[in-house]
């Protein structure tokens, strides 16, 4: 690891004669205003300096390179008294407080003392600046610096605008020219894993080229941010303008952790913000994380600055469910992302999770992918959700969590719980009905009120994220690099409405009716469902694809079937699970998930896919090698 850049040491190397002497002379001149005090000097008349050693040194920001800084010094002092009867003498060890100013930019070596005083360690002088000079922005001031950013350097996107008044957008080239920062495009790395590079100093680097297919050498100059062409093709508007935006954070927020790299490293010149989401400097590891984190935070809050984003939402929400006559927010939330993303030149992603950080749950359920299509949008009482949990997963997790947690498998075996739209739903038509296809789809009912009818899942980051970058990626389940452990949430008690509980329990009793008049004949058992069912060996035949006689001939025990034709059977006759495993046995079948990974896939089917079409569970079983 590259060893820490300390303030705090390059002080006490550059500055302490200075330092040392003026202490002396303030020491022996004030040591009455020291409060000094000695056991073995009762009386004591005269105090000498004799020695001093840096303890502290406390930074604070100033503007441009500048920065002010209070060195906490301890003193020795020779103390005694003026008696002749005696010469007791003794050391003394009072503290002074030096404060300083000085510019980074020529190595401190204008530095001048500012005053000195005695040092109340009760009333330690703040730090704005860590010992790495990372400015320090708790997370509760994140929009106060991101206001205070955009008044000095954009004081327009500021600007609540009136209704059907386009917002302020706060053009990256615009904020960069006023930061008297260029803006160059050129392939970094030959992955595109570089995609944006802020340099602090005039430099010759290496840098991709296209052409030859090789680094080549590149002369860049100071105050240059060099953006990777490749992101305008591969990635989205949005995101360049968040890159420009990024670089410009640096510029403004931690030059002052390249000044004091450079006074260690005079080859220091940049700060480079990879894909993968860490600023790569010539700094210790924590200061680049916290650079990155910080830049990461603001810079959306400075492209979307909180009270006129919020104003258009609100404003577009009303609009949107007016136009289309929506009950529900969650309805017109997409379209309100899409609007705000175009106004304030953003990607829909971020435009999501800052409505969600600005209190707009609804915007949660937007825009989610899994198992490669896209999850239709859904809302919930506001609250309801924790940043780490979800309603939706994708049908591995929904099957693992099956299978690992006797809870939720007891829930899908009854028949309560279906898999929807990657979403475990209640099984009672308020919820659950059919879209134009046939296929089973959660009603609109269902979508706005999913904390009533819908399981609630736990997600944990397992691949290598930051910490800080958890919420976003909770939000982003757009198809990425990031992976998720997804737990069922035990305890989560969700409160289907009584009447939809009451069908629910009716269709049960009726299913356990058939259930018990089901005997080991599988002639009897066919005609038993075929007849519950209203059909007969054509129809079913129809559904699934296969001749009648062939499906008599299987039923009759004159062929042998195998797992996935009794599987079929059920499929087509849409059997609830304690129904259809009991047919699959009279058919001479044997299940064995443990054994065979397409008897898992066609298991979870029969427990969660049943009441679909047969084109749907097919497409379901589809992707893990499984036909039936």
């Amino acid at each position: 690891m590259i060893s820490a850049r300390s303030f705090a040491e390059f002080v006490k190397a550059k500055c302490f004669d200075g330092l040392c002497k003026a202490v002396e002379n303030y020491a022996n001149e004030n040591w009455c205003l020291l409060g000094l005090y000695s056991h073995r000097v009762q009386n004591i008349e005269q105090a000498v300096f004799s020695d001093a050693t840096i303890e502290r040194v406390y930074v604070s920001d100033l503007p441009g390179t500048r920065v002010s800084f209070d060195v906490g010094v301890e003193v020795e002092m020779e103390v005694s008294e003026a008696n002749r009867h005696n010469d007791y003498s003794d050391e003394c060890y009072p503290w002074v407080r030096v404060s300083c100013e000085g510019d980074l930019s020529c190595g401190l070596d204008d530095w001048k003392i500012k005053s000195i005083e005695p040092y109340d360690k009760k009333k330690a002088p703040m730090n704005s600046l860590s010992d790495a000079l990372v400015p320090y922005i708790p997370y509760d001031r994140l929009e106060s610096v991101a206001t205070a950013f955009l008044k000095e350097h954009y004081p327009e996107a500021l600007r609540i605008p009136r209704p059907k008044q386009a917002p302020i957008y706060v053009d990256p080239s615009v904020l960069a020219d006023r930061l008297g920062l260029t803006i160059k495009t050129q392939r970094i790395k030959e992955d595109a894993s570089v995609f944006g590079q802020i340099f602090f100093a005039e430099t010759d680097t290496e840098m991709f080229d296209v052409r030859t297919g090789t680094a080549m050498p590149v002369h860049v100059d100071e105050r240059t941010i060099v953006v990777d062409p490749t992101m305008y093709l591969l990635r989205n508007y949005g995101s360049v303008n968040n890159t420009i935006v990024h670089e410009c954070v640096h510029w403004v927020k931690h030059r002052k952790v390249f000044e004091l790299e450079k006074l260690y490293n005079d080859q220091a010149s940049s700060i480079t913000c990879e894909v993968v989401g860490g600023a790569k400097a010539n700094v210790d590891q924590s200061a680049t994380e916290q650079m990155e984190r910080q830049a990461n935070q603001l810079t959306p809050r400075i492209q979307m600055p909180a009270e006129p984003f919020k104003a258009k939402a609100k404003e577009y929400i009303i609009k949107f469910m007016r136009e289309t006559n929506a009950r529900h927010e969650n309805e017109v939330m997409e379209k309100v992302i899409v609007a705000l993303e175009t106004d304030f030149g953003v990607s829909k992603q971020a435009a999501k999770i800052r409505l969600v950080e600005l209190g707009f749950d609804e915007a949660i359920g937007t825009f989610t992918y899994l198992d490669g299509h896209y999850v239709k949008p859904h809302g919930f009482r506001k609250g309801i959700l924790k940043v780490n949990q979800t309603f939706s997963l994708n049908a591995q997790d929904a099957a693992i969590q099956r299978l690992v947690n006797p809870e939720l498998r007891q829930l899908t075996e009854s028949g309560d719980y279906l898999f929807v739209d990657n979403h475990y739903v209640y099984n009672a038509p308020l919820y659950v009905g059919k879209d134009e296809n046939g296929r089973l789809d959660l009603t609109d009912y269902a979508r706005s009120h999913m904390d009533e009818c819908c399981l609630v899942f736990d997600m944990t980051i397992t691949s290598k994220v930051g910490e800080d970058y958890h919420t976003a990626c909770f939000l982003n389940r757009e198809p990425n690099d990031i992976t998720f452990e997804i737990k069922f949430h035990n305890g989560y008690q969700n409160a289907p409405q009584e009447r939809q509980v009451a069908m629910r329990k009716k269709v049960q009793a009726e299913e356990l009716e058939i259930r018990k008049q089901m005997t080991d004949d599988s002639e009897q058992c066919m005609k038993l469902l075929l007849d519950w069912r209203g059909m007969n060996y054509t129809d079913l035949g129809l559904e699934i694809d296969r001749d009648p006689k062939t499906i008599s001939r299987t039923v009759k025990g004159e062929t042998a079937p195998t797992v996935e034709t009794a599987a079929l059977i059920c499929f087509g006759l849409h059997l609830p699970p304690t129904i259809s495993f009991k047919l699959i046995e009279v058919l001479g079948c044997k299940l064995n998930p443990m054994k065979y990974p397409n008897h898992q896939w066609i298991n979870e089917a029969l427990y969660i896919k049943y009441p679909e079409p047969i084109w749907a569970i097919r497409e379901y079983l589809a992707p893990y090698g499984v036909e039936i």
